[in-house]
């Protein structure tokens, strides 16, 4: 815990972290991941795999400095309408308020998104006794845009149950979109001023290829799965995204927040483990890529740990595309 952190290896070791949103708060990088529990499980695809039950809050003073971890910042035990899983979280700042956006299963096991608040950017954070209205599926993402309105961004497929909700209502039996149809979007919403409520019903955002057409549900290589990240760059819009089956980290551009995004390429290529899930952070005139892998676990699916390394943004605004065990 003593030891600076060396890019592309795990920023920590004495516990399982995954699904890592990097934010600055009060000059310092902080990182909100998972917590991966050191439980042996057989895979599948609803995800029953990852069991997580509570959140801890990393920071770093620098790129170069130890890792530390705050200890447990939020458990399954105090959130009311929580049942199961607490996957990936994000955070926000705003009200001079710090904001944890979780998703869980409630008591009907179906995934919604709660909200928790502290003083401190590391916690702890108390949870609201609800989820939040309107909510639904994983992978929350909250982009504080420059004039103060903040945007949610959300949705998984398969055990995220994003295909379960394409006619506005949970269907348990629904199945996704054929593969010559357009592929499902993720979720975005205006939040409210105090971030603890929509200001909107959520609406799907497109992915449009390079001719303006929707991706496919069928084109694996580039429609979208889960894990949506959006970030600023000259006054684009870049929503980045796992592909799941394929398990890239891909990127699309807008000038809207809204979308829609044009796809323009690969960040990631597929890391060890089969889950794939990052944020990039703007860090003292540097970019940042935080992503994950089963490395520390040796593969295991539901045992990974969290890296970061250097992210290059040219000139023209494409990203360039990283080996996570290349150069």
């Amino acid at each position: 815990m003593t030891q600076p952190v060396t890019q592309r290896e795990p920023l920590v070791t004495h516990i399982y972290t995954a699904d890592p949103s990097a934010h600055v708060f009060e000059g310092k990088l902080y990182i909100y991941p998972s917590h991966d529990l050191d439980h042996e499980h057989t895979s599948n695809d609803n995800g029953d795999q990852y069991d997580m039950e509570d959140y801890h809050i990393l920071s770093m003073d620098d790129a170069n400095s130890p890792c530390q971890d705050h200890g447990e910042a939020l458990h399954l035990r105090d959130i009311p309408w929580a049942k199961q899983q607490l996957w990936a979280p994000d955070a926000a700042y705003k009200n001079n308020t710090y904001y944890l956006f979780f998703p869980a299963r409630d008591h009907d096991d179906i995934f919604r998104i709660g909200v928790a608040t502290s003083s401190s950017p590391a916690g702890p954070f108390t949870p609201q006794p609800e989820y939040i209205p309107g909510s639904f599926s994983i992978d929350p993402a909250v982009l504080m845009d420059d004039d103060g309105i903040a945007f949610m961004y959300f949705g998984g497929l398969w055990g995220g149950q994003l295909e379960k909700w394409q006619t506005g209502t949970f269907d348990p039996n629904a199945e996704g979109p054929a593969a010559d149809e357009p592929a499902l979007g993720p979720r975005v919403a205006e939040l409210s001023d105090d971030l603890l409520t929509f200001k909107e019903a959520p609406r799907e955002i497109s992915i449009l290829d390079e001719n303006g057409q929707p991706i496919l549900a069928g084109d694996e290589e580039r429609r979208y799965f889960e894990g949506p990240w959006v970030h600023k760059h000259n006054g684009l819009y870049y929503l980045s995204y796992s592909t799941g089956t394929t398990h890239n980290i891909v990127y699309a551009v807008s000038e809207n927040p809204q979308g829609p995004f044009t796809y323009k390429g690969k960040i990631l290529t597929p890391v060890i483990g089969w889950t794939t899930h990052h944020s990039i952070v703007q860090f003292q005139d540097k970019w940042y890529l935080f992503y994950h892998d089963s490395s520390l676990s040796g593969g295991a699916d539901n045992k990974r740990c969290v890296k970061f390394t250097e992210l290059t943004i040219h000139e023209d605004g494409t990203i360039e595309t990283i080996d996570p065990y290349g150069k």
